[in-house]
C-alpha cells in the first residue's frame, strides 16, 4: 500500500522542492503559486503517469491538511490586536460579506453552489490554502478545487499589481495602501508583493491584516463543516482534525522558541508547496479550456467585491 504511493509522493515533493529553490532566488514569487503553475505545465504535457496518482493525491489532501494547520503558527495575535477593534471588523466583514456576496453572484451567473463555495471562500479568506481547506471539509472534485486554484493564481495577481496602482491614483498613505492590500488580495504571497510595492510600513500592515483574514478560516471551516454535517446521510466529523491543529497552532505560538517555529514553518511551505503542485497535476488542459465565462465572471466579480469590501480598512488606518 505505501509503496503504491511511493512515486507520486516523490514527484509531488520534487516539484514543491523546484517551487521552494524558484522562490529563494526570485523571493517575490511565492511557492505555492509556483508550484501550482509547475503542476499545470507537466499535467498539459501529459507528464503524469498513472503510477503517480495515488500519490499524488495524498499530497493534495493529506500533506495538504499538515500545511494548513502549521498555517496557524502565522498569526501573530499581539500584531492583529494593535491594529485596533474597528480594523478587525472591517477584516471580519472582507470576509462575511466576500463570501455571501459571491454566493449571491453565483446563482444569477449560473454557476454551482460547489463550485461557488470554493471560490467565495478563496478569494475572500486565503487563496489557495482555504480552497484546498474547504476541500477537506467539503471533498469537492479535484478539478474543481484546480480549476479555482487556477483562478486564484489569476485574478489574486491582477489584484496584486491593480490595488498598489489603485492606491497611489487615490493617493493613499502607504500605511493606508498596505491595509487595503491586505484586506483585498487573495494570497499570503501576492500580498507581500503588493506591501513590496507600496513599500514603507506597507508590507507590515498588509500582512498583519490579511493573517486577520487567514483566522477567520477557522470559524468558516467550522460553519461549513457543520452544514454539510447536517445535510449528509454519512456525517463528516463536525470539527476537522486539521482545523483543530490550525487553532491549536495559533494558540501556542507565542510559547514555542524562535528555531521551532522556523522549522514549523519550513515544513508548512515544503507541504503547501507539495499539495499545490499535486493539485496542478490533477487538472487536464482540457478542464482549463472548459472553465466557463460564467466561473471566469464569478472570480472576476468576487475579486472586485472583496477589494471593494476592504477599502474602509485603508480609510482606517489612513
Amino acid at each position: 500500500m505505501v509503496a503504491r504511493l511511493v512515486p507520486g509522493l516523490a514527484l509531488a515533493a520534487a516539484g514543491g522542492s523546484a517551487a521552494l529553490l524558484t522562490h529563494a532566488v526570485v523571493p517575490a514569487l511565492s511557492p505555492t503559486l509556483v508550484a501550482i503553475l509547475l503542476g499545470l505545465l507537466l499535467a498539459s504535457r501529459g507528464g503524469v503517469a498513472s503510477a503517480s496518482r495515488a500519490g499524488l493525491r495524498v499530497a493534495s489532501r493529506q500533506v495538504l491538511r499538515v500545511g494548513v494547520a502549521l498555517l496557524g503558527l502565522q498569526v501573530v495575535l499581539p500584531e492583529l490586536l494593535a491594529l485596533g477593534w474597528p480594523v478587525l471588523v472591517v477584516v471580519a466583514g472582507v470576509v462575511v460579506g466576500g463570501i455571501a456576496g459571491t454566493l449571491a453572484l453565483a446563482r444569477p451567473l449560473g454557476v454551482p453552489p460547489e463550485r461557488a463555495l470554493l471560490v467565495a471562500c478563496g478569494f475572500s479568506i486565503c487563496g489557495a490554502a482555504a480552497v484546498a481547506a474547504v476541500d477537506g471539509v467539503r471533498r469537492s472534485k479535484d478539478e474543481d478545487v484546480a480549476t479555482v486554484v487556477s483562478l486564484v493564481v489569476v485574478w489574486g495577481s491582477v489584484a496584486m499589481l491593480a490595488l498598489p496602482l489603485g492606491a497611489m491614483a487615490l493617493g493613499l498613505p502607504p500605511t493606508a495602501a498596505g491595509a487595503w492590500s491586505g484586506a483585498s488580495v487573495h494570497e499570503v504571497g501576492q500580498v507581500v508583493v503588493a506591501g513590496g510595492l507600496i513599500g514603507g510600513v506597507a508590507l507590515q500592515v498588509a500582512v498583519a491584516i490579511k493573517l486577520g483574514r487567514v483566522l477567520m478560516l477557522a470559524p468558516v471551516l467550522a460553519a461549513i463543516s457543520y452544514r454539510s454535517r447536517r445535510a449528509a446521510e454519512v456525517r463528516p466529523r463536525l470539527v476537522p482534525v486539521f482545523l483543530v491543529g490550525f487553532v491549536a497552532c495559533g494558540l501556542v505560538r507565542d510559547v514555542l522558541p524562535g528555531p521551532v517555529l522556523d522549522v514549523a514553518s519550513a515544513v508548512q511551505e515544503a507541504a503547501l508547496a507539495m499539495a499545490m503542485f499535486a493539485l496542478g497535476c490533477s487538472l487536464e488542459p482540457a478542464v482549463l479550456r472548459r472553465t466557463g465565462r460564467p466561473l471566469l465572471a464569478l472570480a472576476g466579480c468576487a475579486t472586485v467585491l472583496v477589494a471593494l469590501l476592504g477599502l474602509p480598512a485603508a480609510l482606517l488606518t489612513a
